[in-house]
């Protein structure tokens, strides 16, 4: 008998202030990655799907990301610039 399946891992990566494409609020979004690994008799070997997104933790709406745009949002946020990717910008008070 083989026992084989499936475990999901979830990390995160960063948190980003982003003007929500949703709800159209400045607030801060997690930069999350879900990693799916196959395993073995409940030992996790190898990971056969990785994916990118962000949460908004006002709405809670999530945006699903290629990696090369996670990574550019990582580090952007790393920088302490993080500007709004794909999404609207603020304009400021005059």
């Amino acid at each position: 008998m083989i026992i084989f399946g499936t475990k999901g891992y979830l990390y995160q990566l960063a948190i980003l202030t982003l003007i929500c494409a949703q709800c159209g609020n400045p607030a801060a979004h997690t930069l999350r990655k879900r990693v799916t690994k196959f395993t073995l008799f409940f030992v996790p070997l190898f990971p056969f799907s990785t994916k990118y997104s962000t949460q908004c933790t006002f709405c809670g709406a999530e945006q699903k990301l290629t990696k090369e745009q996670a990574e550019q949002l990582q580090a952007q946020g790393a920088g302490g610039t993080a500007q709004p990717y794909g999404q609207r910008q603020q304009q400021p008070y005059q």
